[in-house]
């Protein structure tokens, strides 16, 4: 749960929603094959209910009233890392701000393979 205060009250957003809106995000752009896990938690989490995990390769915390988003993705073989991660650091950025009205101080982009 994230949970932020401000002078209109105390904002609380779910963990699971902010997994499916950056996820998202991310996925939808050119490049990425797919979300990878983050920990080993979350694959542990996903072999023992065998079900897809809602925040697979997303890890979204509070720090100094702003937000903080890691990802870790699988990108297609043969296309530029450099440009695609600039792609989704705009487009997760826009994503969670239009959402949501917090401010994102930064998306941290991990790649962690590559598929063909």
């Amino acid at each position: 749960m994230i949970k932020l205060e401000n002078e209109l009250g105390i904002i609380e957003i779910s963990q699971e929603y902010f997994a499916n809106l950056v996820g998202r995000a991310a996925s939808e752009c050119f490049g990425v094959a797919g979300m990878v896990f983050s920990n080993a938690g979350q694959g542990l989490r996903q072999a023992l209910t065998r079900k897809e995990a809602a925040d697979k390769g997303v890890r979204v915390r509070a720090a100094g009233g702003r937000l903080v988003v890691d990802l870790h993705i699988a990108v297609t073989y043969g296309v530029n890392i450099s440009a695609i991660v600039n792609s989704i650091i705009n487009k997760v950025r826009y994503t969670v701000e239009e959402a949501t009205g917090l401010e994102v101080a930064k998306v941290n982009v991990f790649v962690d393979s590559m598929k063909s």
